[in-house]
């Protein structure tokens, strides 16, 4: 019994060192995606995610522009509210369908060397690099 109680503690602790979700680290923030795990960006276009005051989203989805907003609660962020211009560019069609379907499914983040991991769970849907 008493190693059970010792081991929900480590757990806790554990847990409590989990790094929190400042919004003041995303704002006014620019990034260019550099992975989509799965697929190969295309050459010829880029995607980018900026965050402006209150977590306010846009950027380039490879073909079209797009905003939304950005929101954080009990530690965790999703994107919401997406919406965006409507050319077809054969060329970027696939990644851009799959840029965006990554983006609406995004549950956490982390910040590391200037890079952004977007995540859902423990799963990286997509990764930018800090271009500004």
């Amino acid at each position: 019994m008493k190693h059970l109680i010792y081991c929900s503690m480590l757990i806790l602790l554990l847990s409590s060192c989990k790094e929190k979700l400042d919004p003041a680290s995303f704002t006014n923030t620019k990034w260019e995606l550099t992975e989509l795990p799965g697929l190969t960006l295309p050459a010829s276009a880029k995607a980018t995610l900026n965050f402006a005051d209150s977590l306010k989203i846009s950027g380039k989805s490879f073909c079209n522009s797009y905003g939304g907003k950005g929101e954080i609660v009990d530690n965790k962020i999703t994107v919401k509210n997406v919406f965006g211009t409507r050319m077809f560019c054969q060329e970027t069609d696939a990644a851009e369908r799959s840029y965006l379907h990554a983006l609406n499914q995004v549950n956490s983040a982390k910040i590391t060397d200037n890079k952004l991991y977007l995540l859902n769970g423990d799963k990286t849907l997509l990764v930018f690099t800090k271009t500004n």
